[in-house]
């Protein structure tokens, strides 16, 4: 089974549809993506959304995120998700290794990413790529859930 990763720049039916499919293997919280959602992100200029193809079809989304900081160039990896029947083949794989070329490209000294610990194969694949687990503490401030 061959694997296409490619940049999508232009918002598209199929997109609103493969993210329709994909969002919720990913996240139970995140809500639908219509045609106007889809052209925000994808025109946003911190933004790189990658998809992988096979036989045609879309089976994985990567969000690579770039941004100038004052301690230099950095990029997030953001929102990875393999449809639930094409996982295993190598899909996020791919999808990891364009987001850290295109990284590279731009000059980013660090891209980071989390994930939850319950991901096991998902850690695993990041470290067989080279990342490394940081000593940090992640917060967040839920903004739905304050006035």
């Amino acid at each position: 089974m061959s694997v296409e990763v490619d940049v999508v720049r232009e918002p598209s039916q199929e997109m609103v549809e493969a993210f329709g499919r994909l969002l919720p293997q990913l996240s139970k919280t995140a809500k639908p993506l219509d045609h106007e959602a889809v052209e925000r992100m994808l025109r946003c200029d911190a933004n790189t959304v990658l998809v992988a193809r096979s036989e045609g079809e879309i089976v994985g989304t990567l969000t690579l995120v770039l941004f100038p900081l004052p301690s230099g160039h950095r990029a997030r990896v953001e929102d990875v998700v393999v449809d639930s029947a094409a996982r295993g083949r190598g899909i996020a794989a791919a999808l990891t290794r364009r987001a850290l070329e295109l990284a590279r490209e731009a000059g980013a000294r660090t891209v980071d990413l989390t994930s939850r610990p319950d991901r096991e194969a998902a850690n695993r694949l990041y470290e067989r790529l080279g990342f490394t687990a940081r000593d940090s503490t992640v917060f967040r401030f839920a903004m739905d859930d304050r006035p």
